[in-house]
């Protein structure tokens, strides 16, 4: 898969509320108001992950989630990222 322009990475978070580039990653830090909320969250999107078979890095800070999305074997942004932080946006 090939990865996208700077402008195209810029369209593409246009798109998605709260998201952002981290570097070579699409990120976006959820917020909850209990662990087991945040917890819960990683378990719905796991499925959608699994689904689309392409996973995020997750970090669970208490009542934060932080996904952090790249294609690894493109070494950066592609439009799998964007799939897949549109289909999470559906479930967050």
């Amino acid at each position: 898969m090939k990865r996208l322009s700077d402008d195209d990475v810029k369209a593409g978070l246009s798109s998605l509320k709260g998201w952002r580039r981290e570097g070579d990653f699409v990120t976006k830090t959820f917020e909850f108001g209990e662990f087991m909320e945040g917890i819960e969250f990683v378990r719905r999107i796991a499925k959608v992950a699994e689904r689309l078979d392409h996973h995020p890095d997750i970090h669970v800070r208490y009542t934060e989630v932080k996904l952090l999305i790249q294609t690894h074997s493109a070494g950066g942004i592609t439009a799998k990222d964007f799939e897949l932080a549109k289909a999470i946006q559906k479930v967050a």
